[in-house]
């Protein structure tokens, strides 16, 4: 089984799925991560370089790369995708696919506070010019309806790691009810 989980920047989808997969005895892997390993240098050098419309493409290269990965109920696959990753119609075609997609909710406060307090230089270019954390809630926002139709469950991602952790595991089972109980 794969479980795709969507979100704004900070929203905790990395720690979420390293947290679960942990748990679960499966693997994970990041979208963004994958895409700068791909294209050799980071999401910042590769937009500067060739904009974010090679970068759009690329993620969606990766993604449909982690949507053909063999996942089974004993041996899980969990993604943490990129902010934008919603942003093309196929890519939340391809997750609802090829998986369950969890939309990790995050106020547009508890976004910035863990912007702010681990600000990573060079780590995402900025989409509007503006500072990274003072766009980063006002980003989220506007994309709210597309993480809603790509998603098959929402969850508070304020919540502590271990409770979310438990929360997106009933969603896992209740998604998955014809497997094994996670």
């Amino acid at each position: 089984m794969r479980i795709f989980f969507i979100g704004p920047r900070a929203s905790g989808k990395t720690t979420l799925a390293r947290s679960l997969a942990q748990a679960l005895g499966g693997r994970w892997l990041d979208t963004d991560a994958m895409a700068q390993q791909h294209a050799g240098c980071s999401i910042a050098d590769l937009v500067s370089a060739r904009g974010w419309e090679a970068f759009r493409d690329l993620e969606s290269a990766v993604l449909a790369q982690a949507a053909a990965m063999p996942a089974t109920a004993a041996a899980p696959l969990l993604v943490a995708t990129g902010g934008g990753m919603v942003l093309r119609p196929e890519n939340r075609r391809i997750m609802r696919q090829a998986g369950l997609v969890l939309w990790l909710n995050a106020p547009g406060e508890l976004i910035t506070a863990r912007l702010a307090a681990h600000l990573e230089p060079g780590q995402r270019p900025s989409l509007t010019g503006d500072d990274p954390v003072a766009e980063a809630a006002r980003v989220a926002a506007s994309r709210e309806s597309l993480y809603r139709e790509a998603s098959h469950a929402a969850l508070d991602a304020a919540q502590p790691v271990a409770k979310l952790a438990r929360q997106a595991r009933q969603c896992i089972n209740d998604h998955f009810s014809g497997s094994t109980p996670l």
